[in-house]
């Protein structure tokens, strides 16, 4: 080969690799700053018109009313007029680092083999220069619950900011709950193309069974002093037994949820959580009364079932609030990654179907908090918590209003910069247009 043609060649890999890279993380806050004079949606239902917030050593020290309260801004000041300030959005059940393309095997690290798993961290495949996680910043999704997939018990989550180094840097809280997919009930029959009537599954109880016997054994395991050798699985279901571990059940139809709330019951779950729970809404006051959340399935789908309102998945998240239910949202099913962006946008439609436009904000940010047991320092804007926030041009729940200008992970300005803004800019000057950020 040529001496110019290897360095063609060395240069160009140079270039995809820099082209690849993401941008680096933003380093600690040095110094204090203030946002002065924005809309401060304070996440808890409440805003704050004209607000002076205070940002010292990555924490709020002084939010409050400009008008009433008398003080100096302190440090940097950000102007904000006519802008709105937000808490940083929380993307429950989602598989952000995990894959990264679909087609591309080796980088597809979402489930382990086998159907009973609780000992698999998600946590550590957690890609944190994952070129999808750095699109989710520029719509202010700046924290996520890293979830597995598949099998009966897909493993444990935890909790990343979006903008770091690699997974441990990004934890914010590691294996903080397990996740169990609950036995489907009834079965459709037919095809994608011809799809049949929907008829009960044969094999339920079986698959019902097979859990409950495993819990039980794990249960056992765990009560036993002298053990004659180590089951990692058993083991990893301890915290969960214990009540010192969220456990999540993704189960959908009124009776798998009756049979959930009785396997919680049966079992002492102490900390349990729905996921998707499709007609949880007819068993409301029975969630109320267990204290039991609900990650709200995808708001932007399909009804499920033919004699189901049009508007339901829109409505679902309120129809259950409404009744004293603690809910977020969550985003799992098909192109769920990229499409985990779009979190501002469910929590909007929920408020376009009903919901006070504050109490929507609550779905994506102070009631995540709350479920994951971090909203003494995330979920909203309060004096003490941690400075994860974003500003806004407009309405930060409504696609046209959702322009960023500022964002902060734990008081560290971050970068809005993505592979697709970079590609927006890249054709708007090819066509000559002015590029509006």
């Amino acid at each position: 080969m040529k001496p110019m043609r290897k360095l063609t060649i060395v240069a160009a890999l140079i270039c995809s690799m820099i082209t690849w890279a993401q941008q680096t993380p933003a380093l600690a806050q040095k110094g204090a700053f203030t946002i002065m004079n924005a809309t401060a949606h304070i996440g808890d239902g409440s805003v704050i018109e004209n607000s002076i917030i205070v940002v010292e050593e990555g924490k709020i020290t002084t939010i409050a009313d400009a008008t009433t309260v008398k003080m100096q801004p302190k440090g940097r000041v950000i102007n904000a007029e006519g802008q709105h300030v937000y808490p940083g959005i929380i993307a429950m059940n989602a598989t952000l680092g995990l894959v990264e393309v679909d087609a591309v095997k080796a980088s597809d690290d979402e489930r382990e083999i086998g159907t009973y798993n609780p000992h698999v961290r998600s946590v550590i495949a957690y890609n944190a220069e994952s070129r999808v996680v750095e699109s989710m910043r520029p719509n202010g999704v700046l924290m996520a619950q890293i979830v597995p997939r598949g099998g009966r018990i897909s493993g444990k989550s935890s909790v990343v900011q979006l903008d770091a180094w690699n997974w441990e840097d990004a934890s914010l809280l590691t294996d903080e709950g397990v996740h169990i997919n609950w036995p489907s009930s009834f079965r459709r029959t037919g095809s994608w193309y011809n799809p049949g009537p929907i008829e009960p599954s044969k094999d339920y109880e079986k698959q019902v069974r097979e859990l409950t016997d495993f819990v039980n054994n794990a249960k056992a395991y765990n009560a036993t002093e002298s053990k004659t050798g180590l089951n990692l699985k058993y083991a990893a279901l301890n915290d969960a037994i214990n009540g010192k571990q969220t456990v999540y059940f993704h189960v959908d139809g009124e009776k798998g949820i009756r049979d959930v709330l009785n396997f919680i019951n049966k079992n002492g779950i102490q900390r349990p959580v729905l996921v998707g729970a499709r007609e949880a809404d007819k068993v409301a006051k029975t969630l109320v009364a267990m204290k039991v959340p609900v990650l709200a399935g995808r708001t932007h789908s399909l009804p499920s079932a033919e004699d189901e309102d049009f508007d339901l998945p829109y409505k679902f998240p309120k129809m259950l609030a409404d009744k004293g239910v603690l809910v977020a949202l969550e985003n799992s099913g098909d192109m769920e990654r990229h499409q985990t962006r779009n979190f501002p946008f469910l929590a909007g439609t929920v408020a376009g179907y009903g919901m006070d436009m504050e109490e929507a904000l609550k779905l994506i940010t102070l009631n995540p908090a709350k479920i994951l047991g971090i909203d003494d320092k995330y979920g909203s804007l309060e004096e003490g918590k941690m400075a994860t926030l974003f500003i806004s041009k407009g309405n930060a729940l409504e696609m046209m209003g959702n322009v960023l200008t500022h964002a902060f992970i734990d008081g560290r300005e971050i970068s809005l910069d993505s592979h697709q803004t970079e590609l927006y800019e890249r054709y708007m000057e090819k066509y000559g247009l002015e590029v509006k950020r």
